[in-house]
């Protein structure tokens, strides 16, 4: 067996290569997945959180300004993610609260999660898939 395994690896050096390649990516995607300090949560996950902790929760829109016009979470404080490691001070009164954020789709607010771990914030999640999940969820929009 270990004969065959060795001589596929020296006619498919290319192949066990990108193999090897890839295998290390998934890994590392894993570990960088497992080693963060948000969380993330589905729309559905996110309602749950909302009505659990009304009183003591934030949403945080981090999508640009001209994202918005089609309507936001209600209540929740725009902040562009660019903008939000800057303005942390903003947040400040916010820091012992459920933090939600969110962008169109999920990707920029995980950035916004982890400035707000480095800051200290200690419940912070990411609305997966952004305002996007949530409008095809069927969850309510705000336009004010």
């Amino acid at each position: 067996m270990l004969t065959q395994f060795t001589e596929f690896a020296a006619n498919n050096t290319l192949l066990v290569i990108a193999f090897m390649a890839l295998l290390i990516l998934v890994i590392l995607n894993e570990m960088k997945i497992a080693t963060r300090k948000f969380i993330s949560l589905t729309p559905a996950g996110a309602v749950q959180l909302m009505n659990s902790e009304e009183d003591n929760l934030l949403m945080l829109d981090v999508r640009e300004p001209g994202e918005t016009a089609g309507g936001k979470i209600a209540k929740a404080t725009q902040i562009p993610v660019g903008s939000v490691s800057k303005r942390i001070g903003e947040l400040e009164k916010h820091r012992d609260k459920h933090v939600i954020v969110y962008c169109k789709t999920g990707t920029r607010s995980s950035i916004a999660c982890k400035d707000l771990d480095k800051a200290g914030f200690g419940h912070v999640y990411n609305l997966n898939g952004g305002i996007t999940a949530w409008q095809e969820a069927q969850m309510p929009i705000s336009k004010k």
